[in-house]
């Protein structure tokens, strides 16, 4: 057996390639959502790894037959649910060179394209971005490639840390505190308990209707004071480029003014949004970031980028390196002793990395920056017109305003019942809706839940979504609202008008 046979691994290539295509072309087949129950693979697969290699054409056809019934399709475009991992043929096939090569770039000396390619796509991205230059490598910064948003939180909480308690002492460790909203990602909690900060001292300021959910400056100094105060030492605050539930901003250029005034680490986190940015109508998001020690957004959401891929920079890159840096007599060589390179080992939570920077390199390269602008502008188009039909039936409201490419909606209260209807009939109506509208495997929609209210989240990225699947996709929940309220109470109105709109405005 060799399993890494030149013209076998080239005939099983091609057929991993033509299954993926015929997946890609079929995909509209398949419920968006698994119809699948818990426990449904356990009772389909034996209990037992093969005794002798089984061919590629027996394992695809399990593929088919029973992984793929199991899958929630991320790639349909008819995805809305959460934020899309958009993907491209560019980084699909830059994954392919990633794992072909296989190589593990901890340090310079272990693989130095690696090494130098991310610092390239770092800077070209961070330029986009008009990212301020202390973020850049020759500012004191710099920028590294990590999997996901929670990591880019671990590794600043950790270099947050550890400088703060190099100035005020290792016996202060749990008088630490960290701020962020009631609409952070709850990422954040996950990160501070696992860096060590008390549960208790983690605050989430709470936000309301009146500002859009953003972080009110002033209620966070307000609790910034009180800590003070009772002997506390404010450490870190996480600001938020489109929040997950509304995709809200919070505003930066304040929450940095505030946190300055006590040495507070200010993170900002984009995943979602930050792509958005590349695009000068959007950059104005971060005004303001010029005051924060660190920024990151995830390429593998809106930036045609395969998970996984979060771009994280710093200002000061020293903080992260000594915190997490790692020097064994195995690692040790000329080059890194000489204070030339880069090791992103050091920039990390583990010591092996992949070669994530080839797929970002040719999604830049394969798409351009006109084309990647163009893909975004386009799905901010489509929930513009989303918006505007939602407005245009009576029997639904707006949650929250659209900012980027994601629609908040419910069914009105008054439509629900008119004369006496509760808060909790309306968000059980409305949750009742959406399981509706997802059991018809036609489209996949989530929900969330702010200042009490419960709303559905329409969200548009996904890489093959087009406008007659947004305008499906609506169709399909005003019919399930006009059936689900046909159970209440007896319509009120024709809803004929609906479709004529619907047209008008996808033409």
């Amino acid at each position: 057996m060799n399993p890494l046979d030149h013209v076998e691994f080239r005939r099983q290539g091609h057929m991993i390639i033509d299954f993926l295509a015929d997946y890609y072309e079929n995909i509209n087949n398949y419920p968006v959502r698994s119809q699948v129950n818990p426990g449904y693979l356990v009772e389909r697969l034996p209990d037992h790894a093969p005794f002798i290699p089984e061919s590629i054409e027996s394992i695809l056809n399990d593929v088919e037959k029973d992984i793929i019934p199991g899958l929630t399709h991320w790639q349909s475009p008819n995805f809305f649910a959460y934020f899309a991992s958009s993907g491209s043929t560019a980084s699909f096939l830059g994954e392919m060179l990633m794992n072909g090569f296989n190589v593990v770039g901890f340090n310079w000396l272990a693989s130095p394209a690696a090494t130098e390619l991310e610092i390239v796509v770092m800077k070209w991205l961070s330029k986009l971005l008009q990212l301020p230059p202390a973020f850049s490598f020759s500012g004191g910064g710099g920028g590294v490639l990590l999997g996901t948003t929670c990591e880019a939180f671990i590794c600043t909480l950790i270099a947050a840390r550890d400088k703060m308690l190099d100035q005020i002492g290792r016996e202060n460790y749990e008088k630490l505190v960290v701020y962020c909203s009631d609409q952070t990602h709850v990422g954040l909690m996950k990160a501070a308990k696992i860096v060590g900060i008390k549960p208790e001292n983690v605050r989430q300021v709470m936000t309301t209707k009146s500002t859009n959910y953003k972080l009110s400056p002033q209620r966070l100094e307000e609790l910034i004071k009180r800590d003070v105060e009772a002997g506390l030492f404010p450490l870190y605050l996480c600001a938020t480029i489109g929040t997950t539930s509304t995709t809200t901003v919070d505003p930066l250029g304040p929450l940095c003014e505030v946190s300055s005034k006590y040495n507070i680490w200010v993170h900002v986190d984009a995943a979602y949004a930050g792509s958005a940015c590349i695009c000068p109508e959007f950059r104005h998001f971060l005004d303001g970031v010029e005051g924060a020690s660190s920024f990151s957004f995830n390429a593998h959401k809106w930036l045609l980028t395969n998970l996984a891929c979060c771009c994280l920079w710093v200002k000061d890159k020293s903080a992260l390196t000594k915190s997490l840096s790692t020097n064994s007599e195995y690692l040790k060589n000329k080059a890194t002793e000489s204070g030339q390179v880069v090791d992103f080992k050091d920039w990390q939570i583990t010591l092996t990395r992949r070669f994530q920077a080839l797929k970002l390199w040719m999604v830049l390269r394969s798409y351009g920056v006109t084309g990647l602008r163009q893909f975004l502008r386009n799905h901010v188009k489509m929930a513009k017109d989303l918006e505007r039909l939602v407005t245009m039936d009576s029997r639904f409201e707006i949650v929250a305003p659209r900012y980027f490419s994601v629609v908040c909606f419910r069914v009105s209260p008054y439509a629900i019942n008119q004369h006496h209807g509760n808060h909790d009939e309306v968000n059980e109506f409305n949750s009742k809706l959406l399981e509706a509208i997802n059991a018809t495997g036609l489209v996949y929609m989530t929900q969330s839940v702010v200042d009490g209210v419960y709303f559905i989240r329409f969200s548009i990225g996904a890489t093959l979504t087009e406008d007659r699947h947004v305008k499906m996709a609506w169709e399909l929940v005003q019919d399930q609202a006009t059936s689900l309220l046909g159970t209440l109470a007896p319509k009120k109105a024709s809803n004929g008008k609906h479709t004529k709109q619907i047209e008008d405005h996808f033409m």
